[in-house]
């Protein structure tokens, strides 16, 4: 996989407006909140659960964030990069 561009979350800042600018147009969004892994429609799904998911205390969008093509992936969990990594 090859990194085309890389986003400091500490001196860049997505807030909810510009992170569903970047994700409600995305084909999936994974979301990994310690053990709890769960995956969005963006089309079907409720923007504000969404958003609920994908959004830090600070009201910036969770680091890590990766996208692959048009699916992301929002938040760490180790198991979830090892399997979803390994299918690309």
């Amino acid at each position: 996989m090859n990194v085309t561009t890389v986003v400091d979350a500490r001196v860049y800042r997505i807030d909810s407006e510009a992170a569903w600018a970047l994700l409600g147009g995305a084909k999936a969004i994974t979301t990994a909140k310690g053990e709890k892994v769960q995956t969005w429609d963006p089309h079907r799904d409720e923007r504000a659960a969404i958003l609920q998911q994908v959004m830090g205390p600070s009201g910036n969008l969770r680091a890590p964030t990766l996208r692959v093509k048009d699916e992301f992936l929002v938040g760490f969990n180790a198991e979830l990069y090892e399997s979803w990594l390994g299918k690309r």
